[in-house]
């Protein structure tokens, strides 16, 4: 089964090694991704946040340095999901494109949120990477 997907995408005027550094840093997460804006912890190489639920486990399953900062985040409950992330080469910048998958029982009020919030991140990490 396959399940409808909407690109959502920033330019930053950054070179993409730069980017792909500080995005693909887990420790960075806070400073541009409003869920772990609490914090993230590695703990014996897992990196872990608190959720509302419990612990969330984040992995980038890269590769990271070719700019493919997909991660996986494993809800308390198990459920993984998997966010595609990837910074291409955009000119001297670069272009980064998340990809929000709409997954079955979400409403479309959920979907334009979790657009709306993915935006959010995506306007962050430009500013954090442009200031």
């Amino acid at each position: 089964m396959t399940w409808p997907a909407h690109h959502l995408s920033r330019t930053i005027e950054r070179p993409p090694r730069e980017v792909v550094a500080f995005a693909g840093d887990p420790a960075n997460l806070p400073r541009w991704a409003a869920g772990l804006s609490s914090g993230i912890r590695n703990d014996g190489g897992r990196w872990l946040a608190d959720s509302p639920l419990g612990d969330i486990e984040v992995a980038f399953v890269g590769p990271v340095e070719a700019g493919v900062l997909d991660h996986d985040v494993r809800l308390p409950d198990g459920t993984v999901v998997h966010n595609p992330l990837r910074v291409l080469r955009n000119d001297a910048g670069s272009e980064v494109v998340f990809t929000l998958f709409r997954r079955d029982g979400v409403t479309d009020a959920e979907f334009a949120e979790d657009a709306a919030a993915i935006e959010a991140d995506l306007e962050t990490l430009r500013a954090v990477m442009e200031s």
